[in-house]
């Protein structure tokens, strides 16, 4: 029942992205249709090059989760098992830059990769997913490497492996789930990231489906039905 009553509202929006403009502003709202209007996505899809915004995304997002994942797991394990001074101190420290807002580093950052002559391309989105990733992703993994029991790792290293050997071995392959739930989250949460694009991409060619929406939506905003179809 709550199923239907979450998916309602998609479902009135796929109507209405098939709908001529006097079907999306007919009252009472119509939620069946007889007649379909599919030249709507044509239009849509035609008017930008949404298909290379799509690429651009995706281009973008499967770096970022590949990056996040990776450091994650590496920097997780050195907290979760690995012995070193400092090591809960550090962490905490890790922990504690959650709580600072993204508008706190956004100037920051941006002077950094003016500086690196990065702006307008697609390393200020990518890069920062291979220098430690998310501290909450850290966390997570860290966690999660805690609860594999501690035998299988000194049964390796009895066998003769090294840290890297027990990491990528036995903590990876035993790892599949939170790996999963970061990649998802990473991948939604870049996917559909509009401040990064907004900032550092100014290139057409460049832009992302976020932005490549915002623009069409500042040229057809008045035409709901292709807003729809688009989205």
């Amino acid at each position: 029942v709550l199923s239907v009553v979450f998916v309602f509202p998609f479902y009135c929006s796929v109507v209405a992205s098939l709908s001529g403009l006097e079907g999306v502003y007919a009252s009472p709202p119509r939620l069946w249709l007889n007649e379909f209007h599919w030249e709507n996505y044509k239009r849509a899809l035609t008017i930008l090059p949404f298909a290379r915004f799509v690429y651009n995304s995706f281009f973008v997002s499967i770096w970022c989760v590949s990056g996040q994942v990776l450091t994650a797991c590496l920097v997780a394990y050195a907290f979760a098992r690995l012995r070193w001074a400092g090591r809960n101190f550090w962490f905490m420290l890790l922990l504690a830059t959650m709580m600072l807002p993204p508008q706190v580093t956004m100037i920051p950052h941006y002077i950094i990769f003016l500086n690196l002559d990065w702006i307008d391309t697609f390393r200020p989105l990518i890069v920062p997913s291979f220098l430690g990733g998310s501290a909450f992703y850290i966390f997570l993994m860290r966690q999660f490497f805690k609860t594999i029991p501690l035998e299988l790792e000194e049964a390796a290293r009895l066998d003769g492996c090294s840290n890297w050997r027990i990491f990528w071995d036995v903590m990876m392959p035993l790892s599949g789930p939170a790996i999963a739930t970061i990649s998802v989250m990473s991948f939604i949460g870049h996917w559909q990231d509009f401040m990064g694009p907004l900032i550092y991409l100014s290139s057409f060619e460049h832009y992302t489906v976020s932005i490549g929406l915002r623009m069409f939506q500042s040229i057809y905003g008045s035409f709901p039905h292709y807003m729809l179809a688009a989205s």
